[in-house]
């Protein structure tokens, strides 16, 4: 049987990608050519829009034989009309999106893919037989922990906690300041270690945007922290860091719920990809109960769930107990490595894939 043709439209460059690029289309490649896909980037948005033109694509998906179009997180007029153009010449179409709600996107495509069951809920009923659930494949899985140490935490010799984020924080949200017998990295946007400049002119931006006295003396002090180290992120380093920590800790700012008829906010519809990232790694770790996380974690049995700053505190001391950070944290990768590997969420792509075949027949 000849491979189906895959065309891929994508957020970003795939040469210099944005991680949901990388996750939800990049890695799965590899997998879907051993399914019997032959996938194509047909279109990158080189400037990271999400409401891109491809207006004028149409003859070469045509010409180039493509039978089904992924659309990765863009949106819009332009998007949304090539989509119902593929659609009447009998191209089936698919979006993918791993935070954010487009009804309109899903109206114009043959299925929408979430990253959540969370996100799924959260479109129209009369959408729900369209959407499916792909979650974010765990990268670097063979990397893990296999040392959990046996300090306990002390001022003289700490317990190492990591906070990996997508954006460049500037205070640790809910906890403010860790105990004094934890030292805490946040991996993020931030300058590298020798853009000193860079780190300056990041710091001085950050300052002058503070509306108020109170809120730059906030971050004064998270700049002046000692147990407070902001790095970089990158593909490998991030893990190194991970592999040497105690605890892994992901505290959510979540100021508010949402009313029914307003989209929720953004800490929401957040993936569970960095609190599964952690737990493969072997690490102990603490979350802010949000849907996906609740969905991963089982409360003192593979993970902790804290809302306010106390339960934080409370579970970040029953974790100074070495033993009960290896059990949580073997506890922790068990039970995500083939749930949420990238070979599971491949199985279930390719299961989308051909689905829509199989209701054409």
């Amino acid at each position: 049987m000849n491979p189906i043709k895959i065309g891929f439209v994508l957020l970003s460059r795939s040469r210099c990608p944005a991680p949901s690029t990388r996750i939800s289309v990049l890695n799965m490649l590899p997998f879907l050519q051993a399914g019997n896909f032959h996938p194509e980037i047909v279109f990158e948005a080189g400037d990271g829009t999400e409401t891109p033109d491809v207006s004028g694509l149409v003859p070469r998906l045509l010409d180039e034989g493509f039978q089904i179009v992924y659309f990765q997180k863009v949106h819009g007029p332009s998007v949304e009309a090539l989509a119902r153009q593929l659609s009447v010449v009998g191209v089936k179409t698919v979006y993918g999106v791993c935070d954010r709600i487009k009804p309109a996107m899903a109206e114009a495509t043959d299925v929408t893919i979430t990253v959540t069951d969370y996100l799924k809920s959260l479109y129209p009923p009369t959408l729900q037989p369209k959407i499916r659930v792909v979650h974010d494949g765990i990268e670097h899985a063979e990397i893990c922990k296999t040392n959990w140490g046996l300090n306990r935490g002390s001022r003289n010799c700490p317990l190492r906690a990591v906070l990996v984020t997508s954006s460049d924080l500037d205070r640790l949200p809910v906890l403010g300041t860790p105990p004094n017998w934890l030292e805490v990295t946040i991996v993020g946007c931030y300058p590298s270690n020798g853009q000193v400049i860079q780190h300056l002119r990041q710091a001085r931006w950050k300052l002058d945007q503070k509306p108020n006295l109170r809120e730059r003396l906030s971050y004064l002090r998270f700049l002046m922290n000692r147990r407070i180290r902001c790095q970089a992120w990158d593909l490998v380093g991030v893990y190194e860091t991970m592999q040497q920590a105690d605890i892994g800790i992901i505290p959510v700012d979540t100021p508010s719920e949402h009313a029914p008829d307003l989209s929720p906010p953004f800490w929401k519809v957040k993936s569970e990809n960095r609190l599964t990232m952690k737990m493969c790694m072997g690490l102990p770790v603490i979350a802010t109960p949000i849907p996906a996380y609740e969905a991963v974690v089982n409360q003192g049995e593979n993970g902790f769930l804290a809302r306010s700053q106390d339960e934080w505190i409370k579970s970040l001391n029953a974790l100074r107990d070495p033993m009960l950070r290896r059990i949580i944290g073997e506890q922790a990768r068990v039970s995500v490595m083939t749930r949420y590997s990238m070979q599971e969420q491949a199985r279930r792509l390719i299961e989308v894939l051909r689905g829509l075949f199989r209701a054409q027949s």
